[in-house]
């Protein structure tokens, strides 16, 4: 269960916080500015491409990687085809894990490789198919390490990743996967280099208004802040021992609303599902109906509230880009969940373009995502 008294205790959530979760979140906008000149000093700004790629793959471990492939997609509005590809393997750890380019790749493809770990031989083996492939590679990898090196043998460009001297407390036994944060580490040269290909706008002055952003984010969001006033802490505590149901509307939330679910359960532990509107009407309505239901435990009323764990109902969450308008389903969403008993919660960024709009729904929901990591208490 979730003790709400110990999201308006700064010294608890210190306390509690032993790998540095919060540390990470709030340093998300220095780790986009290391990014940045980490971009602009690999070369990024002074390329010249040719044109468009015919489609853009990316392929790298961990949740960060899928949620840059919906991103670039989201953000560049179908300019250019994505294509997320996917690991196979025994197990998910570095050198267990292969990747497999689609038959149609060829030299008017250009390969995304986000490889934190920059050792990765399935990672290696993949810029070999590329170069025979004569498919572009760029990668986002710790500099000096083998995959880097297997880049520019296959004449491919590295941009050295982020990193902030926190992200050593996640090399231990009982860490999370990866460090939060870790996803601007990856994303932010490929939006740089997007930009510069012509896929999406995202140029130097946006990606350091966004770094800003993200510390005034940072700021709203801060243990310090109390949870009335605090939108992270706010809906951590309206997402406490429920099931979330993520409903998005809009390519960017959608992305956000997928990688908010993964981040919960790799994170904090807890299930968590995302659909999209106006589809998570149907698909999640025996949801509502059924035995997570609020209503479907008659003898919930008389549950010792001291000795007994409360039962897991269903909330929705509303993930919006921006206002509802007149062929919006966010109306017959709230009136399903209505019908169904089914508390709601929303979520909608304050304004800005759509870069701006994923910024602040990725930077509250993930550390919405740490407090219910934190506050978590059994």
């Amino acid at each position: 269960m979730l003790d709400e008294s110990l999201l308006d205790t700064p010294e608890a959530l210190a306390a509690a916080d032993r790998y540095g979760l919060l540390r990470g979140v709030a340093e998300s906008g220095a780790r986009v500015r290391t990014a940045a000149r980490s971009a602009a000093d690999a070369g990024i700004p002074e390329l010249t491409p040719d044109g468009r790629p015919r489609a853009l793959l990316v392929a790298g471990p961990g949740p960060a990687t899928s949620c840059v492939a919906d991103l670039l997609e989201a953000l560049g509005g179908g300019s250019c085809p994505v294509t997320l590809i996917r690991p196979t393997g025994v197990a998910p750890r570095p050198g267990a894990l292969r990747w497999t380019l689609p038959g149609w790749t060829g030299p008017l493809d250009l390969l995304l490789l986000a490889g934190p770990d920059g050792s990765d031989p399935g990672l290696a083996e993949l810029v070999e198919q590329a170069y025979r492939r004569g498919c572009a590679v760029v990668a986002v990898t710790p500099a000096g390490g083998p995959l880097a090196d297997a880049v520019v043998q296959a004449r491919g460009l590295v941009v050295p990743l982020a990193t902030t001297p926190y992200d050593a407390e996640f090399d231990v036994e009982g860490a999370p996967p990866a460090a939060p944060g870790t996803l601007w580490s990856v994303l932010i040269p490929l939006l740089a280099l997007a930009d510069r290909i012509g896929l999406l706008h995202a140029p130097p002055d946006d990606l350091n208004k966004l770094a800003d952003r993200l510390d005034q984010l940072s700021e709203r969001c801060g243990p310090a802040i109390a949870t009335y006033t605090n939108p992270a802490k706010t809906l951590a505590a309206e997402l406490a021992d429920a099931l979330p149901l993520i409903w998005t509307e809009g390519s960017v939330a959608g992305a956000v609303g997928r990688h908010f679910a993964t981040v919960l359960t790799g994170l904090a532990g807890r299930p968590a599902m995302a659909a999209e509107l106006p589809e998570a009407l149907s698909t999640h309505r025996p949801l509502l109906a059924g035995a997570l239901a609020a209503g479907a435990d008659p003898d919930d009323f008389f549950r010792d509230r001291v000795e007994q764990p409360a039962a897991l109902h269903a909330r929705v969450l509303l993930l919006r880009e921006r206002e509802p308008g007149p062929l919006s389903a966010t109306r017959a969403a709230v009136e399903l969940a209505d019908q169904c008993d089914t508390a709601v919660s929303a979520l909608q960024p304050e304004g800005g373009d759509d870069l701006e709009t994923a910024t602040e729904l990725l930077a509250i929901t993930d550390f919405a995502a740490v407090y219910l990591a934190l506050a978590d208490t059994e």
